[in-house]
């Protein structure tokens, strides 16, 4: 099968995305399938270059890669492409109309006000979710980029500008103080849970994610009840969203035990060191059987054929 792991792309997560797309690359069972690199500098390059393949591996992040254009794009020329669909892909990237859509599901998200443009940001909104500190951010977008915890009024607007100049609509969120977890889904089920301790901030930021050394990432054992009100929360944004084959839901867990999704992510981190195959290696899965499992449930999902074991062999 000839696959194309197609990187790169156009958003200010390209450059994750060309270190996803050379891990998953070189993790790819040669026996099984012919691994081809498709790194995507424009947007008219897709066509030409995905020509021949049998297959799509995603490695994009962001605008054109998790908001559902490339798959849309990958649909009308007929080629199958792991993770999410269409639709699940362009809600998930929307944090106010994923958020909007949760919160009408009974599942808890911190509260959030949306400035279209620079002119909207006010202090009063702050003070609507409860004063600060607030969590000021894109509204699509992703890695952290743009994204800053703002203390005080004299921080708001050089914090919003800073979130505007990547884009589109910036959100302002409430601050929830607690453990951060994030949880893996794979094929509808809930991977170990990892939480995440920052070790150079208090928060899970740009620098934390991707410098070494930058977070504690550890598979736990959550007690109950917290575990099963984490795995209903999960699933529900899965089926709520109607995400398929993989993903990861981001929580932040309040003081009172309460599990408050802050986003999905229908296109993940895949490094060795990401966060959805650090849970998949704790649950028994290595790397390369992680995409074998990826490559066989997006198959099936869109009618293609698979090479993959089933789901549940090791």
């Amino acid at each position: 099968m000839r696959v194309g792991v197609i990187m790169g792309g156009v958003s200010g997560e390209r450059e994750v995305s060309l270190k996803t797309g050379a891990e998953m690359l070189a993790a790819l069972d040669p026996r099984r399938y012919e691994a081809v690199p498709v790194v995507i500098d424009r947007k008219e390059e897709l066509a030409e270059k995905v020509k021949g393949l049998d297959a799509a591996l995603l490695a994009l992040h962001g605008a054109f890669g998790e908001d559902g254009t490339v798959q849309g794009a990958l649909e009308a020329l007929g080629i199958p492409y792991t993770g999410c669909g269409v639709l699940p892909s362009a809600l998930c990237m929307d944090k106010d109309l994923s958020k909007t859509l949760l919160r009408a599901a009974g599942v808890p998200t911190p509260d959030w006000v949306v400035w279209r443009r620079p002119g909207d940001v006010r202090e009063e909104s702050v003070q609507e979710l409860g004063g600060y500190p607030v969590v000021v951010k894109p509204v699509s977008g992703g890695s952290s980029i743009g994204t800053f915890i703002v203390r005080g009024a004299e921080e708001l607007r050089a914090a919003a500008a800073e979130a505007f100049a990547c884009g589109g609509p910036v959100m302002a969120e409430r601050w929830i103080k607690g453990e951060e977890i994030t949880c893996s889904v794979l094929d509808g089920r809930l991977l170990p849970v990892i939480a995440i301790r920052p070790k150079s901030s208090d928060w899970f930021d740009y620098r934390a994610k991707y410098e070494a050394g930058g977070a504690e990432e550890l598979a736990v054992e959550l007690p109950e009840p917290l575990a099963g009100s984490v795995e209903r929360t999960a699933l529900a944004c899965w089926k709520t969203l109607r995400c398929s084959v993989y993903g990861r839901i981001d929580m932040m867990i309040a003081g009172d035990g309460t599990p408050y999704v802050l986003e999905l992510n229908t296109l993940p981190g895949m490094t060795k060191a990401s966060l959805l195959p650090k849970s998949a290696a704790a649950a028994g899965i290595p790397f390369p059987e992680l995409l074998n499992r990826i490559l066989d449930l997006s198959l099936a999902e869109r009618g293609g054929q698979t090479h993959a074991e089933p789901i549940g062999q090791q």
